[in-house]
């Protein structure tokens, strides 16, 4: 790369080095049989038919920071094929996710899981068309996963590049799987804990989708632990106001903007901040309503009337001033770090869109 790439490029190179790997894949597929080819079509499309590129806009952000593109330390080219790799992350985190909360859809379209239910219903094939595409999503999610670390790993980055790195992309594969196993026992408890929604938002979000990808790209770009440092707890309060932004939306957010459901967290009985900040607000009768409607209303009257219930607690205002709060706390932390002023705006303007959903 002869000059430095603006920000506004990344999201297209990331698909063009996302789809040249699945093409790349093709034949040793096709190998295995027809059915894991249409299996892997499945991803694909999924991969590659939404989403907003955000983790490999934060991890080229944070090489940015480093200086890697100027330096040379190592080849842009390598950073971002390194960096599309995030997107099988999230791929993987959303299809199980999504077996999880028996989603029927996702970016306005059919679940994986749904898509693979509905082929086994229309060829009328044995067994349990449920279950069937349940197995199929699963294993289509883990492959995303065993995929990222090969497209990680075979990005051409250094050998030195893949050792500053690997701590990072450790942590978040981790954290990821971590967040979603507390998420799901909170849910099945019933837990009213503030502090481990929290801790939710902090591992199964905010990790992957801000922390860690700025890590990642940091490292690759040879940053100093200072800078890492930085960057991160910028990236920690960013990355949790962007999960309290998704906690409203999966509220009170329009369908034709989230792709989901009207009142989607409350069907699945998600145990978020916000629920736990309504029942802390709420007076005895109201979360009294609010325990008994979370998880098990599905009319859409009942969903209406739980959203204005909660909105009347005061959680929707209380989470907004949170979400104020960490990203002016995110800001402060990046306006310590040493990076120039150029970087300070791309990484500004991307957390305010992030925690805004502007992207």
């Amino acid at each position: 790369m002869t000059k430095p790439l603006q920000a506004e490029a990344i999201p297209a190179l990331v698909e063009q080095h996302v789809q040249e790997f699945f093409s790349a894949q093709r034949d040793d597929i096709a190998r295995i049989g027809a059915p894991v080819s249409r299996a892997v079509e499945l991803l694909e499309n999924y991969v590659l038919s939404g989403g907003k590129r955000i983790r490999p806009l934060f991890a080229w952000a944070g090489f940015i920071a480093a200086g890697g593109e100027r330096s040379g330390v190592e080849d842009s080219e390598a950073v971002l094929r390194a960096v599309s790799s995030l997107e099988l992350i999230q791929a993987c985190a959303l299809i199980h996710d999504d077996i999880i909360d028996s989603s029927d859809t996702r970016r306005g379209h059919p679940t994986v899981h749904r898509v693979a239910e509905a082929r086994h219903v229309d060829r009328k094939w044995m067994g349990h068309s449920g279950h069937f595409g349940h197995s199929v999503a699963i294993l289509v999610g883990d492959l995303a996963l065993v995929w990222a670390d090969d497209l990680f790993h075979g990005s051409g980055i250094s050998a030195a590049g893949i050792q500053r790195a690997l701590p990072a992309w450790r942590g978040m594969r981790t954290e990821v799987i971590g967040g979603q196993l507390l998420d799901i026992t909170l849910e099945a408890s019933g837990s009213e804990d503030v502090e481990l929604a929290h801790n939710v938002n902090r591992f199964k979000t905010a990790a992957y989708t801000i922390e860690r990808p700025l890590h990642i790209g940091a490292a690759l770009g040879g940053a100093d632990e200072e800078l890492i440092s930085a960057l991160r707890a910028f990236g920690t309060d960013i990355g949790v106001a962007f999960q309290l932004r998704d906690d409203q939306l999966g509220v009170f957010g329009d369908p034709a903007i989230t792709g989901k459901p009207a009142g989607d967290d409350l069907r699945e009985g998600k145990r978020t901040v916000l629920l736990s900040t309504a029942l802390k607000l709420a007076d005895a009768p109201t979360a009294q309503l609010i325990r008994q409607g979370v998880g098990n209303v599905t009319d859409p009257q009942e969903i209406a009337e739980l959203t204005a219930a909660i909105r009347a607690t005061g959680a929707h205002d209380a989470i907004e001033e949170q979400i104020s709060a960490l990203t002016a706390a995110g800001l402060e932390h990046l306006s310590r770090a040493t990076i120039d002023s150029d970087t300070y705006a791309l990484l500004e303007r991307l957390a305010l869109k992030a925690t805004a959903r502007w992207l």
